[in-house]
């Protein structure tokens, strides 16, 4: 498994609680957290953007992953002073992290399909025990074609 130690950042977007059941029988609220910001064309609105990769953000958790958490969809920031009032902004805690590479295809496939593996795997599997404190995806030029995307998850470890 690769393990990176990772400094704290924070990201600014869109936000909203959810839990992995909902989202998984249809009634969760990811994708329309995913069609807010970008039909809406927010992502040009977040101010003191480091870069243009979306990050997706699990923070929040109450409890493990079967629990309800917040899920933030934007951009790495610089600083958060002047965030508007339709955004929220999280911060990422420096820590260890295990990086999953998901595999190539249709977005909503690859993304589901590693987060599956992640839950089945052992802490010896995954490099550590999970921390629940906070985990990210990153969305970049490699998932530019949602047909043919691949992310990288992070997931925080102890």
């Amino acid at each position: 498994m690769n393990i990176q130690q990772h400094s704290g950042f924070y990201v600014v977007g869109v936000a909203a609680r959810t839990n992995n059941a909902a989202e998984m029988n249809g009634s969760g609220k990811i994708g329309q957290i995913w069609q807010t910001l970008l039909r809406d064309s927010l992502v040009a609105k977040i101010p003191n953007k480091l870069g243009v990769d979306l990050i997706a953000v699990y923070t929040d958790y109450e409890g493990d992953h079967r629990g309800q958490y917040t899920y933030l969809l934007g951009l790495p920031v610089s600083s958060i002073q002047d965030v508007p009032a339709n955004f929220i902004a999280k911060h990422i805690p420096n820590g260890r992290y295990a990086v999953v590479t998901s595999n190539r295809g249709p977005l909503k496939e690859v993304v589901a399909e590693a987060w599956q593996r992640i839950w089945a795997m052992s802490p010896e599997d995954l490099g550590g025990t999970r921390s629940f404190r906070s985990d990210y995806e990153i969305y970049d030029q490699r998932a530019a074609d949602p047909e043919k995307a691949q992310i990288e998850v992070y997931v925080g470890l102890r």
